[in-house]
């Protein structure tokens, strides 16, 4: 490697984003913020993009925590935390770890130090209590409230200041990205390192962010935070899909015995229970696309050529297209059999009013041959 460029100032931010409810009243929830936590909750918006070019779909409720002490590589640091909570049901917290004047291998160690510390693997209890805290103040605007707990972590190594730079445009091969994006000390082979930088972006000749599956690395020396929300949302989006994935892996079994149960009762009286399941099924996939609808509106892109990139590559790599792909495919099924369940209630009621015809016919013709008998 060539030079190593000091950091002046950056931080590591750990996110940890957590399904909570099918569905958060944020009205409520800023009118429960002020009056429990006494400080004023605010609805987030993208610092540097144009209103019309990129903004949420509905804005989420952003809460301050405060700070927290937490030990970083054996270090006792004060960090920061927040919280937003999403309309579809998602509170994404993220804890903000100093990493000022370091050099850039000690750098990529505190970023490698937190993730031990707060990353999926760690077991620490901050994350446990943050969700405590939200939880306890923000149950009264928590439709449905998750009782399995489903979560997405991401790391972001988060860099305003570093010496010396005058171009980002080479600053991937100048420097060794690898120990911060992939957490390894061992030398990648060069087939998995250009894979590992692939995902690289820069709008200006001084910015860079570089983005993998679990971690991001962004140089940004005007303090914007945009690429840092954009990943928050994307990770978002990811985390709901999962959720009503896994919901409907869950029902598909239970469907199809529903459906083998029903079509086993023969006799004509059953359009009773078709009706009722169809219902089920019906309720089931308008909830579940009314929220992945408002999932995939969470963020609105239409003319920040560059945000509008790196929010693209975000989605892809978390694969949340191909996740969406399967709940679509499984709202299908669900369709086609309601669809056939409705028929099926309308076939037995048919029968059912052709047996009433049938019975109400032998009464008269009964009635007939008692008066003439």
């Amino acid at each position: 490697m060539g030079r190593q460029p000091h950091v002046h100032r950056a931080s590591v931010i750990a996110m940890r984003l957590v399904d909570i409810a099918d569905t958060i009243d944020l009205t409520a929830a800023e009118s429960l913020w002020a009056q429990r936590a006494r400080t004023a909750a605010a609805r987030s918006r993208l610092v540097t993009a144009p209103p019309k070019a990129l903004t949420f779909g509905v804005p989420p409720v952003e809460l301050t925590l405060g700070s927290l002490e937490v030990v970083i590589g054996g270090q006792t640091l004060q960090a920061t935390a927040l919280a937003r909570l999403y309309e579809f049901g998602v509170a994404a917290f993220s804890i903000s770890v100093p990493a000022d004047d370091l050099s850039w291998i000690d750098f990529s160690t505190r970023v490698n130090a937190v993730d031990a510390a707060l990353g999926l693997a760690s077991g620490t209890e901050a994350w446990n209590r943050l969700l405590a805290q939200i939880m306890d103040i923000m149950h009264p605007a928590l439709l449905r409230p998750s009782v399995a707990v489903l979560h997405e972590d991401y790391l972001l190594g988060f860099v305003h200041s570093l010496e010396g730079v005058v171009s980002t445009a080479t600053l991937h091969d100048e420097l060794d990205l690898v120990p911060l994006l992939a957490g390894e000390s061992r030398a990648l082979s060069e087939p998995a390192r250009q894979e590992l930088l692939r995902q690289r972006f820069s709008y200006y000749t001084d910015d860079l962010a570089v983005l993998t599956w679990d971690r991001a690395f962004i140089y940004e020396p005007r303090d914007e935070s945009d690429v840092v929300d954009i990943l928050e949302v994307a990770n978002a989006q990811l985390l709901e899909l999962r959720y009503y994935d896994e919901l409907l892996d869950a029902e598909l079994p239970r469907m199809y015995d529903l459906v083998e149960a029903t079509h086993n009762v023969a006799n004509p009286l059953a359009a009773r229970r078709y009706a009722d399941l169809a219902r089920h099924l019906y309720t089931l996939v308008a909830e579940v696309t009314e929220v992945t609808e408002k999932v995939d509106n969470a963020l609105q892109v239409t003319e920040d050529v560059y945000l509008a990139r790196v929010y693209a590559a975000a989605l892809d790599l978390f694969r949340v297209p191909h996740v969406s792909k399967a709940v679509d495919r499984k709202l299908a099924i669900i369709r086609d059999s309601y669809s056939a369940l409705y028929e099926e209630a309308s076939s037995k009621r048919g029968e059912l009013m052709e047996l009433a015809i049938i019975l109400l016919i032998a009464v008269e013709i009964v009635i007939a041959v008692m008066r003439h008998g």
